[in-house]
């Protein structure tokens, strides 16, 4: 075998999980076929290298959560630092997770290991207004709609999967199946409607009573 081929061989076959990787362009809608943004879409398929969990981040900047919905895999740590200048007091009720982070500025110490798969609903305890998610999953392929409802997601291998989707308004907070998917080489394109009257209004126009309302979905979702 000349040096050439060799050399072409190796490159090949360092660059062939690119090459026969699929992609997934998702665009998310409501009812009325608007874009919908803090939607997740996530993904259980064939049998193959799922990507490695990320730590996760949910800040807090001018009084609000950021991201107002994170999604992350079962397991993940969750950081929580505090971007702003006065302090707050982290706390969630939720059946999948219950944790309490007290008045504090900066970063905690430890961050907060979510190990339970559903829907965690944060608040804090100064600023009522302040509402948050963490949507815990165990599907290895997940991904949260920008404000055009859009999402990607890339190097999954080619095969049939199961389709989950969620958004805070939904009924009940239960996801929504999606249907199956078949990917193949190469970018895939499609388009979901969640079954949500309107687009999540922006964190902070809240009312006071968002939390409590949040919270009594989760759990009621949970039993």
């Amino acid at each position: 075998m000349s040096v050439f081929r060799a050399l072409w061989l190796g490159l090949l076959v360092l660059a062939a999980p690119s090459l026969w990787a699929a992609s997934l362009q998702a665009e998310l809608v409501d009812s009325a076929g608007q874009p919908l943004g803090s939607a997740v879409i996530s993904l259980q398929g064939p049998l193959g290298e799922a990507p490695q969990a990320a730590p996760g981040l949910m800040d807090q900047r001018a009084q609000q959560f950021v991201p107002h919905v994170l999604a992350v895999r079962t397991g993940t740590a969750v950081s929580f630092p505090n971007s702003d200048d006065i302090r707050h007091h982290v706390y969630s009720f939720s059946p999948a997770k219950r944790f309490e982070l007290r008045l504090y500025k900066g970063t905690p110490s430890a961050p907060v290991l979510f190990d339970t798969p559903g829907v965690v609903v944060l608040g804090c305890n100064i600023h009522d207004w302040m509402l948050g998610y963490v949507y815990v999953t165990d599907d290895p392929w997940f991904a949260v709609s920008d404000e055009q409802g859009r999402v990607q997601l890339d190097a999954l291998p080619p095969g049939r999967y199961r389709v989950s989707l969620w958004h805070p308004k939904l009924a009940d907070m239960l996801s929504q199946p999606g249907g199956e998917l078949q990917l193949g080489e190469g970018l895939s394109t499609q388009r979901y409607s969640l079954a949500v009257q309107a687009a999540v209004a922006a964190p902070g126009s809240a009312p006071k009573s968002s939390f409590g309302d949040a919270f009594k979905q989760a759990r009621d979702a949970a039993q």
